[in-house]
């Protein structure tokens, strides 16, 4: 069987999707108790991958399929032997090509490195390998993993789940929309400036950006000097977004800054039953909106996410208007120095090279150059600043439990077109301006949630999707899983 060739649906569920609408939690519990077999599952994604897969463009390097099943049916026989690896043992999981593999190649978008082969597995991939999963392949990204839309010149363009013509966003892109059309069931991202957030709120799904230092960076950037970049959990629930950061979370010595703790205490909040109809009853929200008229937004976004906010109030969430206390234009100075510094450390090594450069994007060079005519009187300007936006914040967080804003700042554009030019009449005068709603957050490294907005079927047919961010002070990662969960549960 070659590597693209169809793969037949299971006799119990002849049509692909009816088995794979199914969540990661409830799969997980069909594997084990052996109601449904691991090979069964494998065939079922592999043809929802026919299936849909050339339009969508999400999965990438993918695997063969007789590697794949010989890998599901070996899966299968551990459990005849009463074996059982965790959670995601037979799981059929795609890593972002952002997060090295030792066995699938690692592109990160950019034809630079088209045949990269790392030596060993990001720790994140290891830890779902470790509990059993099975990697079918890649989920596409943008080069470099820079720009919230998922096109490069290695794989091409993902597209939006809903809206085909549409972007998909990113820089998790491929993995939302392939967590969206069903074909995984729960998905590894990374975000720096709004990876894990635009995306999921792009394609209707939710995801996590957890406290920096909780899902461990290994191998990764500079230790010490790089902590704008998280990695974490995506999937159509909340609750198997919980199971996967547990999976994802815990200590590692080789990231002296990553948090205690094992990250078991996300597995209870998964799996705990459905509180009462007002879980939420106490829970101090305040709503950021455009930050005063700040922030450009393109028309229907905001009365999206005041669905959204009407949701949670229903739930027994106070809502209540607020600011950021603190000078947004400052936020995006200081974000733009540090992230200029940063990329220009770790493409430089591709940007001295003539022949390596003539490969980058515009906005890759863009951001080197920027970055170079830095100083470190620039960089340790900007992180002070950063450090008097995280006090402001926490004084934020003695008045609201919760800040909530728009996901994004315009709903998915026009994929052939590389980024938004502008907003509402509002030019963009850098290529990621668009996310400046994304920002406080990263800056902070505060745990933020996206969960989908309420939209109507036209709405969603015609690419008008967004999501609401739900931001916690730092640490409060189960905080905002659990608001986002009682949220997902009234959502169904």
């Amino acid at each position: 069987m070659s590597e693209t060739a169809s793969v037949r649906p299971s006799a119990a569920y002849p049509e692909p999707e009816e088995l794979l609408r199914h969540d990661a939690l409830s799969l997980s519990r069909k594997i084990r108790a052996r109601e449904i077999g691991c090979e069964e599952l494998m065939r079922a994604t592999l043809a929802r991958v026919d299936e849909v897969n050339a339009q969508a463009n999400a999965i990438v390097a993918r695997q063969p399929a007789e590697a794949l099943l010989a890998q599901a049916r070996a899966a299968d026989e551990e459990l005849a032997r009463g074996e059982w690896r965790g959670w995601l043992h037979g799981m059929p999981q795609a890593a972002k090509d952002t997060a090295q593999t030792h066995d699938i190649v690692t592109t990160r978008g950019s034809p630079i490195l088209r045949d990269f082969m790392p030596a060993e597995d990001s720790l994140i991939i290891a830890r779902a390998r470790a509990e059993g999963a099975i990697l079918i392949g890649k989920t596409n990204v943008p080069e470099f993993g820079l720009g919230s839309h998922s096109y490069n010149n290695v794989y091409g363009t993902t597209r939006n789940a809903h809206a085909p013509s549409k972007t998909a966003g990113g820089s998790s892109g491929g993995a939302a929309v392939a967590l969206a059309l069903n074909i995984l069931a729960v998905a590894d991202g990374s975000d720096m400036m709004g990876s894990l957030r635009n995306p999921a709120g792009f394609n209707g799904i939710y995801s996590l950006r957890p406290s920096f230092g909780r899902v461990p960076r290994v191998p990764g950037f500079d230790q010490f000097s790089h902590q704008l970049v998280t990695e974490g959990p995506m999937a159509r629930s909340p609750r198997d977004c919980a199971r996967l950061l547990a999976t994802q979370a815990g200590y590692d010595p080789r990231a002296p800054l990553s948090l205690a703790g094992d990250g078991s205490e996300f597995i209870a909040l998964a799996e705990e039953a459905p509180a009462s109809s007002t879980p939420l009853s106490g829970l101090r929200i305040g709503w950021l909106a455009d930050l005063d008229g700040y922030l450009p937004m393109e028309p229907g976004v905001l009365e999206q996410s005041e669905r959204a906010l009407r949701a949670l109030e229903a739930l027994g969430a106070q809502i209540t208007p607020t600011t950021l206390g603190f000078a947004p234009e400052k936020l995006w100075h200081t974000w733009i120095t540090l992230r200029q510094g940063l990329m220009a450390t770790a493409l430089g090594v591709h940007y001295r090279d003539p022949d390596k450069r003539r490969l980058m994007k515009p906005e890759a060079i863009w951001e080197v150059e920027s970055g170079a005519n830095l100083s470190a009187t620039d960089f340790i300007a900007a992180s002070q600043t950063r450090c008097e936006w995280t006090l402001a914040a926490l004084r934020r967080f003695e008045q609201f439990d919760l800040l909530a804003s728009p996901t994004a700042q315009v709903f998915p554009f026009d994929a052939e077109h590389h980024w938004p030019r502008e907003i509402a009449g509002h030019p963009m005068d850098t290529y990621h301006r668009w996310m400046e709603v994304v920002v406080p957050a990263a800056l902070g490294g505060f745990p933020t949630a996206n969960v989908p907005t309420p939209r109507s079927d036209a709405e969603l047919a015609a690419g008008r999707i967004s999501g609401l961010q739900l931001m916690g002070p730092p640490r409060a990662d189960a905080a905002v899983l659990a608001a986002a969960i009682a949220y997902g549960d009234a959502q169904g």
